[in-house]
């Protein structure tokens, strides 16, 4: 299995990129937000899943380990081959996979083209044993940290949940202000993330 390539970014297409690797240009399929963050003539490093089929080698690159895991426990469900698993991971983070898997969520998964929500009620019942609980945030307030360090955290939050990059600093703008007039709430990131959802389920 080759789990990892690194060297400079020789192209760049819509949905793969060639990296340099022992004298080689790899082809490596990503997903936009994985393309987006590599330049040609920069170092990338990835990491990779290699499928192997009988006519065929392909090589799946990810920002990191976790992007890879969702990727191969997708795969384990029934129907779900590569291509669909990085469709997924292309519209939600690996952190939306899991919540949304947790919780039921099938609006969410079948936010993804390709996924309705027949396929969608698979991977929730297929899936909830094997991909692993979401990572909540910690309700407990910071303590001395500052309120630029929680809205941080908080707007992190909010993209992991699927929410734009437009959306999450609109809501976090108007709790932030909303907070700040409580005593505390503005430094609790329990408190800013429950108000910033509020402003977002009335858009």
């Amino acid at each position: 299995m080759i789990a990892q390539v690194r060297g400079a970014v020789l192209a760049l297409a819509p949905d793969s990129a060639v990296v340099a690797v022992g004298g080689l240009g790899l082809q490596v399929y990503c997903t936009p937000g994985t393309l987006a963050r590599l330049r040609i003539g920069d170092q990338a490093t990835l990491a990779t899943a290699l499928i192997v089929r009988e006519d065929s080698l392909t090589l799946y690159g990810f920002a990191n380990d976790d992007e890879r895991g969702v990727f191969e426990a997708l795969q384990t469900a029934t129907g779900v081959g590569p291509r669909l698993a990085q469709a997924v991971l292309a519209v939600l983070s690996p952190h939306a996979v899991r919540v949304a898997i947790a919780d039921d969520d099938l609006a969410m998964l079948a936010t993804v083209p390709g996924i309705g929500r027949k396929v969608a009620a698979r991977l929730v019942l297929e899936l909830k044993d094997r991909i692993g609980l979401p990572a909540r945030l910690d309700p407990v307030p910071l303590g001395g940290s500052s309120t630029t360090a929680v809205a941080d955290d908080v707007r992190a939050g909010l993209l992991a949940l699927g929410y734009s990059a437009r959306e999450a600093e609109e809501a976090l703008g108007v709790a932030v202000e909303a907070t700040s007039t409580s005593d505390g709430d503005a430094d609790d990131p329990a408190a800013l993330l429950r108000a910033a959802l509020s402003v977002l389920r009335r858009t």
